[in-house]
């Protein structure tokens, strides 16, 4: 095997000619990116509830759509990715971006589409509704929404208390393979012409007729009511993944995959005194506390979380859950972009080989 390249004298001053006429030599830039596993730009990060929404209450009272664009959000942006310019491309991580939204009563969101696909979790509140390519989703806490890429959606408040929920998008990647199309409605609203999907699937695994050719979005909106019943379904009968716990993913009806071609979702339960073991990934992860309180380990480092956090996975990284409650289940929603790892057949998932599975605790995270 090949040893570090001994630059010669007369190699430097080669380098330094080709670059002058952009040529850079592969044999010195093949071991820092052709690298031997992979390297996350992204780092280990928490953001806490409270940090959040004092924000958020505060953008509520100076920014309207009046005088601050058609969305009133707050991006999640990685430490490790604030050096990118612009706006440290609105990076979660390296493909996915994280947001937080909040809507006011008698608030309206105008209609607009993207190239980028996004999901919506609702995180609080109840009386709002998103139009998706022609139906109108009415959404209440807990509640997953998907709105695929190119189609038209908006949201209006109708209730009487503001709304906060989770957006994730592909912004990050999209940027960079310089595929972004943004386009503003057209009309005020647009009109509804879509009954609601909810109820094609009252049936369960069962599949209309008329989803029978798959579709991007045939299941805009995906309950918590019957996804809290399909992990109830699995605790009562089964015994915990000893990695994940018990986890149900967002599926699209009409073909089997993801519910958002890019983006997956899950949802997840951490059994009373749950201690995951570690593993690694490809893809990073994006996690909002829906219930609970507990920590992960990332690669050691202990990350404390409770209701309302939000907490990143970055790539490669080994991590473990750990529910601390004696007498509560944790509940964990989470993003992530393993169909986009998968599609490009890169997705690689590991176990952690030491200690049993579980890793030494070597420091603990201070969000302040």
């Amino acid at each position: 095997m090949a040893g570090p390249i001994k630059v010669t004298p007369e190699m430097a001053e080669f380098h330094r000619e080709i670059s002058e006429d952009a040529l850079e030599p592969l044999w010195m830039a093949a071991p820092e990116v052709m690298l031997r596993q992979p390297k996350s730009k992204p780092i280990p990060y928490i953001w806490k509830k409270a940090s959040i929404e004092r924000h958020l209450q505060k953008a509520a009272e100076i920014i309207n759509f009046n005088n601050g664009g058609d969305r009133r959000v707050l991006m999640l942006i990685n430490p490790g990715m604030r050096d990118l310019q612009p706006y440290g491309w609105g990076a979660t991580t390296q493909t996915l971006s994280v947001c937080v939204q909040i809507l006011l009563p008698g608030e309206e969101a105008p209609p607009h589409r993207h190239s980028q696909t996004a999901i919506r979790y609702i995180v609080q509140g109840e009386g709002a509704y998103s139009a998706v390519e022609g139906e109108k989703v009415y959404m209440c806490e807990g509640d997953y929404v998907i709105t695929p890429k190119h189609l038209w959606h908006e949201h209006e408040h109708e209730g009487t208390a503001p709304m906060m929920w989770m957006d994730c998008l592909d912004t990050p990647i999209i940027y960079y393979l310089h595929g972004t199309f943004f386009e503003p409605g057209p009309f005020k609203k647009q009109p509804i012409t879509r009954k609601p999907s909810v109820g094609k699937y009252l049936g369960g695994m069962v599949r209309p007729l008329s989803d029978h050719e798959p579709s991007s979005a045939p299941l805009p909106l995906y309950k918590y009511e019957p996804t809290l019943a399909a992990l109830k379904g699995l605790s009562d009968h089964y015994d915990p993944d000893p990695v994940e716990g018990y986890v149900v993913e967002y599926i699209n009806p009409s073909n089997g995959a993801s519910a958002n071609e890019n983006i997956g979702a899950w949802l997840q339960k951490l059994p009373v005194g749950f201690h995951g073991k570690a593993h690694r990934h490809v893809n990073s992860v994006v996690y909002h506390i829906k219930e609970g309180r507990g920590y992960t380990l990332i690669d050691g480092v202990r990350f404390d979380w409770e209701k309302g956090d939000y907490l990143v996975i970055p790539t490669w990284a080994y991590h473990e859950h750990v529910n601390v409650s004696e007498t509560e289940e944790a509940l964990l929603f989470s993003t992530n972009d393993i169909p986009i790892f998968e599609r490009m057949e890169l997705q690689k998932v590991e176990e952690y080989p030491e200690n049993g599975g579980f890793q030494q605790e070597t420091g603990k995270f201070d969000p302040a």
